[in-house]
């Protein structure tokens, strides 16, 4: 079937969180009818009642995408009807931090059932190089469809940074690959009324080994100064002093700083698509990414013995001691606690004995454990100075730092925040 000169007019986005609402109003202002698909039944009334369900979309935001003709809907039928369907869905760990890509599959095999010829079909969810090509074709195929023919695929790696108020979806180049030219082209055509530039690669894999190549060098660089801090308290050398030196140089060296563990959807996961891509395609292990992700994980623990040395110094032990945590998210600015490094801290301090608090201005209940939910503090004021420390994780700019860390009995900074000689820093 030619598709050449073919107006794209019908997108579904399948996926409203974090990276397919904030594409689905990328293209309702680029013109197009969209579809919002998720299967949470809860969100899709939300997000019809005009209110959002991410902190980077305003709910005035969903209003107006909905006079412009934006649908939510959990009904698959919708994929008849669509011209492009762009899929967002979540892609975690599995056991022994393999990759499920479950939700992938499940997306992949009802588009199958419903779609139409001549659609262009885009997997956006993070995995291991050769998805696309090596399972989500051959699901479209067993469904009676030729790639590049008569069906289209393509692979455009999610950019989203949420909380990022200087580079969004439509400044943010949009890297796209695909395995046949008409694919690319047909992605290229979608992309290029949403975002200002598409960058082409020549395959899938190859997009798909962008985003992974783009974290894994974050998580590497994190992993470096995260050890570094460590053997600098050791060393007795200010760490952050070394990285701000360091930033100086015009050329060559690019600004990282340590911290309790990373977080994210991205950081935490990501690089584990590539070390089992590795290790399952050569039979041996990346290395680098290993040891990163060794180092990265242990500064939860690194930081609960940080609180334990602090306490000692003042002759208390961790046991029965008020810790009050500031900061749960796993980013500056935002609601998300997904895979935050705050989780494993709490957990560690109540293993041992601990009377554990927070405060963060962006949440208002915290589960840091199955079934196990607590309030934020209702005055933080007083909690300040009851706590026998507090302990920064996150730098939230509504954090009055400097206050504080002045009524606080002890306060450790793991974000190099605050200064002063009562400051304990990572």
């Amino acid at each position: 079937m030619s598709t050449k000169g073919k107006q794209v007019q019908n997108v579904v986005i399948v996926g409203q969180g974090y990276v397919g609402l904030p594409l689905a109003a990328g293209a309702v202002k680029g013109g197009f009818k969209v579809y919002g698909l998720d299967l949470n039944d809860k969100k899709v009334a939300t997000l019809n009642s005009g209110k959002t369900v991410i902190d980077d979309i305003s709910s005035e935001e969903i209003s107006r995408m909905i006079e412009c003709g934006y649908e939510a809907t959990s009904d698959s039928s919708v994929y008849g009807n669509a011209d492009v369907i762009v899929i967002c869905v979540p892609t975690p760990l599995g056991e022994a931090k393999a990759p499920d890509l479950k939700y992938v599959k499940d997306a992949v095999a009802s588009i199958g059932q419903h779609v139409k010829a001549g659609t262009l079909i885009i997997l956006e969810s993070t995995t291991y190089p050769g998805t696309t090509g090596t399972l989500v074709a051959p699901i479209l195929e067993a469904a009676g469809f030729q790639i590049g023919k008569d069906i289209f695929l393509a692979f455009s790696p999610e950019r989203i940074d949420p909380g990022n108020t200087t580079y969004g979806l439509a400044n943010t180049p949009k890297v796209v690959g695909a395995d046949d030219p008409e694919s690319r082209r047909l992605a290229q055509q979608f992309y290029s009324k949403i975002v200002d530039e598409v960058v082409l690669v020549s395959g899938t894999a190859e997009a798909e080994l962008t985003k992974l190549l783009e974290n894994t060098y974050r998580h590497v660089n994190i992993a470096l100064v995260n050890e570094l801090a460590m053997v600098c308290k050791e060393l007795d050398i200010d760490i952050w002093e070394v990285i701000r030196a360091a930033a100086t140089k015009p050329f060559g060296f690019q600004a990282f700083y340590p911290g309790p563990g990373v977080g994210g959807h991205c950081i935490p996961i990501d690089p584990n698509y590539l070390s089992y891509r590795v290790k399952d395609s050569l039979d041996r292990p990346f290395r680098f990414v290993e040891l990163a992700e060794e180092i990265n994980s242990s500064m939860p623990a690194y930081v609960v013995t940080r609180v334990q040395e602090v306490l000692n110094g003042q002759r208390k032990a961790l046991n029965g001691s008020k810790v009050l945590l500031l900061g749960v998210t796993y980013k500056s600015g935002i609601s998300d606690t997904r895979q935050s490094p705050a989780v494993p801290i709490a957990q560690k301090l109540t293993q041992n004995k601990a009377v554990v608090s927070f405060y963060d201005p962006f949440i208002e209940e915290w589960e840091f454990e199955p079934s196990r939910v607590i309030a934020r503090l209702s005055d933080l004021n007083a909690a300040v100075k009851e706590a026998d420390i507090v302990v920064l994780l996150q730098n939230h700019h509504e954090l009055d730092l400097e206050k504080i860390s002045s009524d606080s009995k002890s306060f450790l900074d793991t974000r190099g925040a605050v200064g002063g000689e009562r400051i304990e820093r990572l």
